[in-house]
């Protein structure tokens, strides 16, 4: 039976969904306007003021905001709430400049916490359920998030955060937990670990599982959900947005609904800013209209999917999105080829090797070189040498097929690439350019 966290907005009909949009983006559009000197600048710029925007049929008019928008505004430039109305702030894990950072009042933070325990929900949490958070905690998102969604629905909340991955087992199999929030690629490690201890899926508690916050595949997501016994359910989220909790996955399993009365989704060409007909694959752009301290009016996401208003079978009336089907910026441009991680990721899963993988680039003599390094399975590893050099060849041939370039295969040990207790290190490019 499908759970709803707050059923009168996530089963609203479409004309109820619109007339929130329509009244929420005016409300923010006059909200930037007299409050951030920065996006008055942006719309005076375009020749625009709030009168020109009577609702989402005119949001295509406005000005889109950038990752470099958020650089050249750190760190105040973009907060519409005096700093005593501000709570809290939280930051993205990136490492590359200047990181982002967002602004809470407390109602931002109660309603980014609702969208969290819509998502917990959805995945067939309740009260009587133990909600074990081991996204990482801090700056980062994932942790307050998910923490945050598991009181309002009333879980029994163990905080573990990332890391400790032995101490991580205990909790499970001790105060039996049921839901476990985390990235896929700790989730597979922990799933991993458990194998090892000789630990079968039924003797495991958990049901279900929601990862988010870096991208996995459909066959990554069989693998987890067959090692511990559980549903894995997708959730989508970033911290210029909130956090976690922006779009989530239903019982159904195909695309996450966004939480549309708090975000406006568009998807454009990311090449011309046009937006696209609804079924096209583009970047994702999104509009909060309802963050106070932090409000990003066509925030461009970079990730690139489609959105899809077909009827669910969960009852929800959201639009979904797909998973993200790779960036339209860490796409890597080898030799002039447009490579995405995705890619190389589906090839090795479709050729039965696990998601434990690195992707090394280079440049010798002027010349962009690719290199993966793929774990092997603990039987291949047996495999005589010239067994190895088969199945590297086989990879080579269908890496090719695939991107249409040479990449050198180097099958290594299992357990020799090193294990993330966060977002997955999938991509060393040693090129300067």
């Amino acid at each position: 039976m499908e759970r709803y966290y707050q059923p009168e907005i996530e089963c609203a009909s479409r004309e109820q969904i619109l007339a929130w949009q329509n009244e929420r983006l005016v409300k923010q559009v006059q909200n930037v306007w007299d409050n951030v000197p920065y996006y008055r600048a942006k719309m005076e710029a375009k020749g625009l003021t709030p009168a020109d925007i009577k609702g989402v049929e005119d949001l295509h008019k406005l000005p889109f905001v950038t990752k470099d928008d958020l650089r050249e505004a750190y760190p105040y430039g973009l907060v519409a709430r005096p700093l005593k109305d501000c709570v809290r702030i939280q930051s993205t894990s990136g490492t590359t400049g200047k990181r982002v950072v967002a602004f809470y009042t407390q109602h931002d933070i109660d309603l980014w916490e609702d969208c969290c325990a819509r998502a917990i929900m959805a995945a067939g949490g309740t009260n009587e359920d133990v909600c074990q958070v081991s996204y990482g905690y801090g700056l980062f998102t994932g942790g307050p998030g998910l923490n945050g969604g598991s009181h309002k629905v009333g879980c029994l909340t163990i905080p573990t955060s990332s890391g400790n991955t032995e101490r991580q087992i205990m909790f499970i199999r001790d105060l039996s937990a049921t839901i476990l929030c985390c990235t896929p690629s700790y989730a597979a490690y922990i799933g991993e670990t458990m194998k090892e201890m000789g630990l079968t899926p039924d003797q495991i508690p958990l049901k279900a599982g929601i990862f988010g916050a870096e991208a996995w595949s459909e066959e990554m997501r069989q693998d987890i959900q067959n090692t511990l016994g559980i549903k894995a359910y997708d959730i989508y989220g970033l911290t210029e947005l909130s956090g976690p909790g922006v779009s989530f996955e239903c019982s159904e399993q195909t695309g996450m609904h966004i939480n549309e009365d708090h975000f406006i989704a568009e998807i454009i060409d990311p090449d011309t800013g046009e937006v696209l007909p609804e079924g096209s694959q583009g970047e994702l752009v999104f509009t909060s209209i309802t963050k106070e301290a932090f409000p990003l009016l066509r925030y461009r996401t970079r990730d690139i999917c489609v959105l899809s208003r077909k009827p669910c079978s969960c009852g929800r009336t959201h639009v979904k999105m797909c998973k993200p089907r790779g960036r339209s910026d860490d796409m890597l441009i080898i030799k002039g080829v447009n490579v995405f991680p995705s890619q190389i990721e589906a090839v090795l899963l479709e050729q039965g090797y696990a998601a434990n993988y690195q992707i090394i680039v280079d440049r010798v003599n002027n010349t962009d070189t690719l290199e993966v390094q793929v774990e092997m399975t603990p039987e291949m590893f047996s495999d005589q040498l010239s067994a190895v050099a088969d199945k590297e060849k086989q990879l080579v041939a269908a890496l090719k097929a695939m991107l249409g370039i040479y990449a050198k295969v180097r099958l290594v040990a299992p357990k020799s690439i090193q294990r993330s207790e966060g977002k997955a290190v999938r991509v060393i490019d040693k090129r300067k350019i």
